[in-house]
């Protein structure tokens, strides 16, 4: 099961830490929902996600303040002992000292966060759901061509890096080269990422590693991408019957998704990168409802019914 760290939460959402006791280091996320405990300050606390983090908003807060104070140690005595992994107080309000106290003593950490509840739980939310997606890794090359996610595959030195350099060039930009990690973070989205340690780099046989950001500046490279258009390249086999008018579209399945995919034969003096252009192009084309096989299909299809009519 995939986790977050907690650190890794409070360095991306800004978070002030208000229990400096309170060990965080072994702390983690493991559900990308959260909770405002608004009904079980009122002492409700059956179906209560305890694992997710805790929002307080200023409702919560409001009402925890207009308690007196041995009703409200009750109430933060019932809330803390269970594991709850973090709570954040939203729209820069203050913790109470008592709330601190009894958190430091059950070892809960207590955050501040400078930004509105509503907007800090969208953010979080959006992130975690990423950061927990079910993820795995695949041999090919990410690229951003023309704000389609271009997934080259193919067999070790068939030629994606060297298609994803010719692309660069061209203006567009690369994700990833090697190895992309792709986590699924909906039902029709996949989002790949590149690795730590090979972000920014290729590998051409013959030159070695290539810093990609260094050799051609911030705008060629993206972090993350999602994944439209998976491009297979294949060597050519002369026996074998390939689709050349794309009426089917044929697809690849990644984490239970399906993602439209071109198998590509590769022959001397094909130019991989204007293909994957024009792949990523005729994509979006029929993602905005123009399918050009389609076209042609039907001019032909009224050209023999016009023939027709004529012999008639």
């Amino acid at each position: 099961m995939a986790t977050v760290k907690l650190s890794k939460v409070i360095e991306k959402m800004k978070l002030e830490i208000r229990t400096p006791d309170v060990d965080i280091s072994k702390i983690k996320i493991t559900q990308p929902d959260i909770n405002r405990p608004a009904i079980q300050l009122t002492g409700y606390f059956e179906h209560f996600e305890e694992s997710r983090i805790q929002i307080i908003g200023f409702v919560e807060y409001s009402y925890m303040a207009s308690l007196d104070k041995k009703r409200r140690k009750k109430v933060y005595e019932d809330f803390l002992t269970y594991n709850i992994p973090a709570i954040v107080y939203c729209r820069e309000l203050e913790p109470d000292p008592m709330m601190i106290e009894l958190a430091t003593k059950h070892n809960v950490p207590v955050f501040v966060s400078k930004k509105s509840t509503s907007s800090f739980m969208a953010e979080i939310i959006r992130w975690l759901n990423v950061q927990l997606a079910p993820c795995i890794s695949v041999h090919g090359v990410l690229m951003d061509v023309y704000g389609e996610g271009v997934l080259i595959t193919g067999e070790s030195g068939i030629g994606k890096s060297e298609a994803a350099l010719e692309l660069i060039k061209r203006g567009h930009r690369l994700v990833t080269d090697d190895v992309v990690e792709l986590r699924k973070v909906s039902d029709e989205t996949i989002i790949g990422t590149a690795p730590d340690v090979t972000k920014n780099f290729i590998e051409l046989r013959g030159i070695g590693i290539v810093d990609v950001k260094a050799l051609f500046g911030a705008s060629s490279v993206r972090d993350t991408q999602s994944v439209d258009l998976v491009i297979r390249l294949e060597e050519w086999d002369k026996d074998k019957e390939y689709d050349r008018l794309g009426l089917q579209e044929e697809y690849t399945e990644y984490l239970g998704n399906k993602i439209v995919c071109h198998n590509i034969p590769i022959r001397p003096g094909r130019n991989l990168a204007v293909i994957c252009e024009s792949a990523a192009v005729n994509h979006r084309q029929k993602k905005m409802g123009y399918n050009a096989a389609k076209e042609l299909y039907a001019r032909v299809q009224n050209s023999l019914a016009n023939r027709r009519n004529e012999e008639d």
